[in-house]
């Protein structure tokens, strides 16, 4: 299936474009959507596995887990959650020195050997060629969120103490800033206005995020959205985590929407609207590509996958959706 570039930006397959005029609900992820993660939550995968290599594996000379790491395990549809990523290059680094390989080289082909089941398909590849137990045990990981170290230091660093405080009601070891204050909010007032006068309220959210979390970024944006049809998945069980239908399900059902766009810009979002598609609710999925850091790759990867409508920003919606 291939794309037709409609204008800048506006990447359409012509024979499902009439589809679009009957959708009458729109539904959003957070990150890389309505808000630019590339310098909060990104540098946090950065800076959190340069902790943990030094102090808790004595790892000096770790790459730094760059855009393109990133995007190569967010491809997998497997990694959503980005201290699963990050749990990912840390046991891929500690494995690469033991077994003396490039560091770089080593952590692309665990991407390459990874699959949507995320953390489970990097740890059967890796152990199947070194022991790493040692990390293993010390990060204990998935574990409980509140009480595992690997899930506390990201929190910590990316929260940073004051809203770490709040959060967790408890101290940070970290005195430095949040990365969140680095988040750059793409949404605003003029955006969300035209698509609830257009849906009828009918606008909602199913992200990675915990509500304090969007909170804090979005500010009183987040009250223009059905928050009673939304879900902030590090609230839930980690169960429901993408790309498990169910928490999209839900909004789509609670709305009472015929036919919803879910706005995502990673492929566990397309899975899950495709999955959510394949229950029984016919779901359009809307890639977001301009906050990617290679937006090409990102375009093929959806186009791949037969994605009917990819653009670069969801201030593109009023035009495809008709409301200008």
């Amino acid at each position: 299936m291939t794309l037709t570039k409609k204008s800048d930006g506006i990447y359409v397959d012509d024979s499902k474009i009439k589809i679009l005029e009957k959708i009458d609900a729109v539904i959003f992820d957070c990150d890389g959507v309505l808000i630019d993660i590339t310098k909060s939550y990104d540098l946090t995968i950065i800076k959190t596995t340069q902790y943990v290599l030094k102090h808790f594996a004595h790892i000096e000379d770790s790459i730094d887990v760059d855009s393109k790491i990133i995007d190569g395990f967010k491809a997998t549809g497997g990694f959503n959650d980005e201290v699963d990523l990050t749990y990912a290059a840390i046991i891929s680094i500690v494995a690469a020195k033991k077994l003396e390989k490039d560091q770089t080289d080593f952590i692309f082909d665990v991407i390459n050997h990874s699959d949507s089941s995320g953390i489970v398909s990097v740890e059967k590849f890796i152990e199947n060629l070194v022991e790493i137990s040692d990390i293993k045990k010390q990060l204990s990981y998935p574990g409980t969120h509140h009480e595992n170290p690997l899930y506390r230091i990201f929190d910590q660093i990316f929260y940073g103490p004051e809203l770490y405080k709040k959060l967790f009601n408890n101290t940070s070891s970290f005195s430095e800033s949040g990365l969140i204050e680095r988040d750059d909010v793409i949404l605003d007032d003029f955006l969300i206005e035209k698509l609830l006068k257009k849906f009828n309220s009918k606008i909602a959210m199913v992200t990675g995020r915990g509500k304090e979390s969007v909170s804090y970024s979005l500010k009183s944006l987040l009250n223009k959205f059905d928050l009673n049809n939304s879900v902030f998945l590090e609230d839930e069980s980690r169960e429901l985590a993408k790309p498990n239908p169910k928490p999209l399900l839900n909004s789509v059902k609670g709305m009472n929407s015929a036919l919803p766009l879910y706005v995502g810009d990673s492929f566990e979002d397309f899975i899950m609207a495709k999955k959510v598609t394949d229950l029984g609710n016919e779901t359009i999925f809307c890639g977001i590509i301009g906050t990617s850091k290679n937006p090409k790759e990102k375009l093929e990867l959806f186009e791949k996958n037969d994605a009917i409508l990819v653009l670069d920003s969801i201030h593109l919606l009023p035009k495809v959706l008709n409301l200008e």
